[in-house]
């Protein structure tokens, strides 16, 4: 590597060979970044148990060269160690565990990661000539270890939030005074960062509303995105021919985020149009839950419905490819799935169930996207005969390329790169290395 490079380190528990949603945008960050003149290192934890594994982007940043460094953690995960792969819990049990989890441990269950990461940072730092730290979160626990570093080496630190702290939609508190330790916590970490980046304006808004010290500029928005390597990868031409329109779902469901309004719908249409069963077929691609196999058996819609289970990212960027609708499901407005901006780039139209909001309008933008209610079964049916409509007269209509755009990973890491250069004494020229 190039001495013109400058050096990040990137503090992130969730890191691949780890999979789901949390890992994509700080792997394709790392992949990119080298292109405008910045080689990271990314500190993440020792192999542990997790709910799913993709060898497959371990593999794309370790080609893209970059550096990793492990440290072991005495958090809960490490109990499933040799298990490696460990089943999704029931919503019962997981309500459960996230109860235990936000009761016993501060900031999170990832805390007993701090101590070790430390020392292993602490090792490099001291070693190695680095201009910047970059913790991604969650957990927190990568934001106080961002925190410590920066005060012991007197680096810039940019914290990334990809989700909310204080106001996380499935953050239990079980006190007021627990809440005002988090806020307390979270002040102190946003006072020492140098600059604050959120995937969406509405938790922007979050951290200024509860932090009056922070200025406007001192939160930058860099969205989710898509890399169009993973669709440029995927020959559709070797795809066989179907007459059925195909639904497809990616991603994890629990508390409100779950399939049974569109089942119930899908369920219903077949009721009231036995003609439409076998034109219609539902996908689910990510970790499959006993109660919603169960609600599909009930329901006698396992000749409709498909479980493919957890898939690598390249196998499900292919079923993204060969659906014709996409469907997203959102019970709040704190999040910003990265697999709605994995749609737009297989630029497919989406059914989206969400409340009002930023993501809604986001969908309604894309120019082919149709926003449902949440809970709002009627209107589930409504939307699937439109679409069993527009399919079969051919009328389904591509999101435009000009919108995906926007959303390309390649780019939005050069705009986390010029950030980075902004907190340099000495600004580089950041243009893309080809």
């Amino acid at each position: 590597m190039s001495s013109e490079f400058r050096k990040v380190l990137v503090v992130a528990y969730y890191f691949p060979p780890m999979g789901l949603s949390g890992v994509q945008r700080t792997a394709k960050f790392v992949k990119y970044l080298p292109k405008y003149g910045w080689k990271p290192t990314v500190l993440t934890v020792a192999p542990t148990g997790y709910y799913a594994a993709d060898q497959t982007l371990l593999e794309e940043v370790e080609s893209a060269g970059t550096e990793i460094v492990r440290a072991s953690s005495l958090d809960p995960n490490r109990l499933f160690k040799k298990q490696g792969v460990v089943k999704m819990p029931s919503e019962r049990v997981r309500k459960v565990l996230q109860f235990a989890g936000d009761s016993l441990f501060f900031p999170d269950t990832k805390i007993g990661w701090r101590a070790k990461a430390l020392k292993v940072a602490s090792e490099l730092l001291s070693r190695e000539k680095f201009d910047l730290i970059f913790a991604t979160a969650p957990p927190q626990t990568d934001f106080l270890i961002g925190e410590a570093l920066k005060k012991k080496f007197g680096l810039p630190l940019v914290l990334d939030y990809r989700d909310a702290w204080l106001d996380y939609p499935f953050k239990y508190y079980p006190t007021p005074a627990h809440r005002y330790q988090h806020y307390r916590l979270e002040k102190r970490v946003l006072k020492t960062s140098d600059r604050i980046v959120t995937t969406v304006r509405r938790v922007k808004e979050s951290i200024l509303s509860h932090y009056l010290g922070l200025d406007y500029h001192d939160v930058v928005i860099i969205p989710q995105g898509y890399d169009p390597a993973d669709f440029e990868s995927v020959d559709a031409s070797k795809f066989p021919q179907r007459r059925k329109m195909r639904i497809t779902h990616a991603g994890t469901f629990y508390a409100d985020r779950n399939p049974s309004v569109l089942l119930q719908a899908l369920h219903n249409i077949f009721q009231e149009t036995p003609q439409l069963r076998g034109r219609v077929e539902l996908a689910f691609v990510g970790n499959t839950r006993e109660e919603d196999q169960l609600l599909v058996s009930k329901l006698g819609l396992q000749n409709d419905v498909i479980f493919h289970g957890y898939l690598s990212h390249q196998e499900c960027t292919k079923q993204l490819v060969d659906s014709d609708i996409l469907w997203l499901v959102l019970d709040n407005d704190y999040q910003s799935p990265g697999k709605l901006y994995e749609y737009f780039g297989a630029r497919k139209p989406i059914l989206a169930s969400v409340i009002e909001g930023y993501t809604k309008q986001l969908v309604l933008e894309c120019g082919s996207g149709v926003c449902v209610p949440l809970k709002d079964t009627k209107a589930h049916e409504d939307a699937l005969r439109t679409l069993i409509t527009q399919f079969e007269k051919n009328r389904l209509k591509q999101i435009p390329e000009e919108f995906a755009s926007r959303y390309n990973r390649l780019v939005l890491t050069g705009e986390l790169a010029r950030l980075f250069e902004s907190l340099m004494d000495l600004d580089k020229n950041a243009l893309v290395r080809h």
